[in-house]
């Protein structure tokens, strides 16, 4: 805090008299001259001199000032906002810790909620409900086209890529053109899709942890149980027709945008040569074909992740059997009005926090996320062309 002090200077004034000088005795000439006489010389007097006077000096004061804050145009709240990648308390649960991070590097109060879908996300951000908020792709253009006054911050990188790809997955292997093999995983590769191993693979799967040499399989629960290791196998998009899909939201880009696409340009519609249920989450749409609630069902890529601690055998029975082209990875979108230092700030404290194990551990059970870096808006040009060409413009 800045104090200021007022001090009162002391004067002194001093007021002395002048010393008086007698006068030269004088005599008159006679004859006979008398004696001279002398008139007797008066005793020099001074006038007394007054005694100096200081005038008293006021006491020093101090003018009350307020405490200043280090970033007085900063918000004081900022609420952050997550679309549900898995069942909604249990993701509410997940990012309260990163929530407390990033409130406690920023110094301002930070709320996370987590809303019911995509859209209601893109609604809070383009009201100004909320000034933060961690999209899918496709999410974050409807929200960015619509609005205007939402910008990309912070993109994900997982295992070095920044890039990822939804996966099409079964409960009957019959789709397969193989059949289904353990601890594997399919990637894009020159324009093909191919079966390499899960260790291989780009994004973590379902059955691999990191131990002391990096990733291995072997993955097991918490009180020791085994998780199966995940299987692939690459079947015909075509032999979807017909049946009951999984989807998770209609704003989802892995979870519905380019799977849609993907069935159009081989002549299937997505809206009527299929039936298609919209579960509301990556992992609620796993655990529809894992019951058996439906035959197909797509997500991000390894989303049988989400269930496997409850569901210790979901990486064999449900079989990954297709992907998606690569999409750009989610983002943290934040409102273009927020102070330029500020989003600095959010980046800089989301980057250090991935930085620790915890950061790690708790973004890996959030959104998969191992890295960050600037976003680029060009990066979802790609985004914005596949909905064009479904038609899908507005918030839905």
């Amino acid at each position: 805090m800045a104090l200021t002090l007022v001090a009162a200077a002391c004067g002194d004034d001093d007021d002395s008299a002048g010393d008086t000088t007698p006068p030269e005795p004088t005599s008159a000439a006679t004859d006979p001259a008398p004696e001279p006489t002398a008139a007797p010389a008066p005793e020099p007097t001074t006038a007394p001199a007054p005694e100096p006077t200081t005038a008293p000096a006021p006491e020093p004061t101090t003018a009350p000032t307020e405490p200043e804050s280090l970033h007085p145009d900063w918000p004081e709240k900022l609420v952050f906002g997550f679309v549900p990648s898995q069942e909604q308390e249990t993701l509410q649960d997940d990012i309260q810790p990163f929530i407390d991070v990033l409130e406690a590097g920023l110094g301002i109060e930070v709320e996370g909620v987590v809303t019911t879908d995509y859209t209601g996300l893109v609604t809070a951000m383009g009201s100004g409900q909320a000034q933060l908020g961690a999209f899918g792709p496709f999410g974050y253009v409807l929200g960015k086209d619509n609005f205007g006054n939402i910008e990309a911050l912070i993109q994900s990188i997982r295992f070095g890529s920044a890039t990822y790809h939804g996966q099409w997955f079964t409960n009957d292997a019959s789709i397969c053109a193989e059949p289904p093999v353990e601890a594997t995983s399919l990637e894009n590769q020159d324009g093909e899709v191919v079966q390499v191993t899960a260790l291989d693979a780009v994004a973590l799967q379902v059955g691999v942890f990191f131990g002391d040499d990096g990733k291995a399989l072997g993955e097991t629960t918490d009180d020791g149980a085994a998780i199966a290791a995940g299987s692939s196998c690459i079947g015909d998009l075509a032999d979807v027709a017909g049946k009951t899909i999984a989807f998770t939201t209609e704003t989802s880009t892995s979870g519905f945008l380019f799977p849609a696409n993907q069935l159009n340009d081989i002549g299937i519609d997505a809206t009527t040569d299929v039936t298609g249920v919209f579960t509301g989450g990556h992992d609620a749409a796993v655990t529809a074909v894992y019951n058996g609630d439906a035959e197909i069902g797509l997500s991000f890529d390894d989303a049988r992740r989400t269930i496997r601690s409850e569901q210790t055998d979901v990486g064999s029975e449900v079989i990954v059997f297709n992907i998606t082209p690569e999409i750009p990875n989610d983002v943290v979108a934040v409102s273009s009005d927020l102070p330029g230092d500020l989003k600095d700030a959010i980046y800089d404290t989301v980057a250090s926090f991935l930085e620790t194990d915890e950061g790690e551990a708790i973004f890996d059970e959030i959104y998969g996320w191992t890295d960050v870096r600037r976003a680029d808006e060009a990066d979802f040009d790609i985004v914005r062309t596949a909905a064009n060409t479904l038609g899908i413009t507005e918030p839905v």
